[in-house]
């Protein structure tokens, strides 16, 4: 799923034929390292109070209903919980009158997390379970570090909208703050387009064995993640910005921690749970058919580009999905 790829893996479990780890040293790695990062970037940013409300709230949900039942089902849901709690306490943890940045910051995540916990809850609720959870679930402590992991999450991606709701905001409104603002919709629209276009085309049986060349994926292979990280490049750029326009200038390096948003999603989207899972799955299930080998060397990756030219070949015709094709390319 689309929105899947935004998100951090849980713990990798060993396939066979590797070499395997104690399942308590492997718990106790992932629950060490997620923890160690997750307290380095709360006190470089003065975020603790967020921290401890995204660590609580996650370890409230896996001793009280994930470890009990050894169930997956709320992680997701979870999550998406987790960030609407760190945003919230932002706006009512201190008495102060806020700002439209602020407000709009706000609005804008909980608008981002609202519908990615609607999509991945029906998709569990539909899946009824995650399979990348089956090996690490036989140790409470391994089964522990992706909820970690999944706190550390919620506080990098949100920590522009904490950071600048954290403290007074004095800036005053500039174009850089409009022209984030327009990149935001744009990006969220890209995003909602393109995940609506691709389930459609995964919800015709017609297009099973097939892969997507239709809509914006005719610009992009990824259009999606696109969309994710421009939207919180936008929200980044309008709060360091602020940062920089503060008049008694004290929260100068502060409001910087917001690049780390943009810069964590790019890293897992182009590097970890993103880009090259799905292109490796593409590649094992259509590699070396023409039309897709086509698709793949000339349609952009990741920015919506010139889509690429019409096939020609003695026996080719147009690709689907492209002018003169069909809805998608066809699984040979």
């Amino acid at each position: 799923p689309p929105l899947r790829r935004c998100r951090p893996p849980p713990p990798r479990c060993p396939a066979a034929g590797e070499p395997t780890m104690h399942p308590w040293l492997r718990g106790a790695i992932s629950n060490g390292v997620a923890g160690a990062l997750l307290l380095a970037v709360s006190q470089a940013g003065h975020l603790e109070m967020y921290a401890i409300v995204a660590l609580g709230v996650q370890w409230a949900v896996f001793f009280c209903h994930a470890m009990p039942k050894r169930s997956e089902a709320l992680y997701d849901l979870s999550g998406s919980a987790t960030h609407l709690a760190v945003v919230c306490f932002s706006l009512v943890s201190s008495p102060r009158v806020r700002t439209p940045r602020q407000i709009l910051c706000a609005v804008a995540s909980i608008v981002w997390l609202t519908r990615l916990g609607t999509f991945l809850f029906v998709r569990i609720c539909k899946d009824g379970k995650d399979e990348r959870f089956d090996g690490i679930k036989k140790s409470w402590l391994t089964f522990l570090g992706a909820w970690t992991i999944q706190a550390l999450w919620v506080l990098l991606i949100q920590a522009p909208v904490l950071l600048i709701n954290d403290a007074d905001d004095r800036a005053p409104t500039s174009a850089v703050d409009v022209v984030a603002a327009a990149c935001w919709v744009v990006g969220f629209g890209i995003e909602f387009m393109a995940d609506v276009q691709k389930f459609a085309f995964r919800a015709d049986p017609a297009n099973r064995h097939a892969f997507i060349t239709t809509g914006l994926w005719r610009f992009s292979r990824h259009p999606n993640y696109f969309g994710e990280m421009l939207m919180w490049f936008a929200v980044a750029s309008s709060v360091a910005a602020a940062g920089w326009r503060q008049p008694d200038g004290v929260l100068h390096g502060r409001h910087q921690l917001a690049w780390l948003s943009p810069a964590f999603t790019a890293t897992l989207l182009l590097g970890v749970s993103g880009l090259p899972m799905v292109e490796a799955a593409g590649r094992k299930k259509w590699g070396g058919q023409p039309d897709y080998e086509h698709y793949v060397t000339n349609t952009s990756p990741i920015v919506p580009w010139f889509p690429a030219p019409v096939r020609t070949s003695a026996n080719a015709g147009p690709p689907a999905g492209l002018p003169g094709g069909g809805h998608g390319a066809k699984e040979k």
